[in-house]
């Protein structure tokens, strides 16, 4: 199910000191250093499952942070297995059209084309964005 997992670094030797010791005991071999097309920095850990563990310079050059640099990837046989519509609406799809119609005081809409998820919200320039109070 998941591809791969990756963490952004400001420092990669220190990264694959740190990470060649801790993924050794899981079975993970060194780190495979790789040069991505954007000239960063990655080293990418695989334990023979297909699975990967990758860590990298942020491609945008700003620093590493909690989410700077950081992906999570599943892996699927074909496009049409991820961009299918929900069979339900949840929660979630609730919240994030609810809260942001509310939040923009706009409209909201998802929707599911083939080639992806799609979500569209229509609202006046004016006051978008300023605490709305019941």
């Amino acid at each position: 199910m998941l591809f791969h997992t990756m963490v952004g670094s400001n420092d990669i030797e220190r990264s694959k000191r740190f990470y060649d010791t801790v993924l050794a005991t899981l079975g993970a071999g060194e780190g495979a250093r790789n040069i991505a097309d954007s000239g960063h920095t990655r080293l990418i850990y695989n334990n023979g499952n297909g699975t990967n563990f990758i860590v990298s310079q942020p491609i945008n050059d700003e620093p590493a942070s909690v989410a700077n640099g950081s992906t999570v990837a599943f892996s699927c046989n074909s496009p049409e297995q991820i961009v299918s519509p929900p069979t339900r609406r949840g929660f979630g799809t609730r919240l994030i059209e609810r809260s942001l119609r509310s939040y923009f005081r706009g409209e909201t809409v998802l929707s599911y084309p083939p080639e992806g998820v799609e979500f569209r919200i229509k609202a006046p320039l004016a006051g978008a964005g300023e605490l709305v109070t019941a």
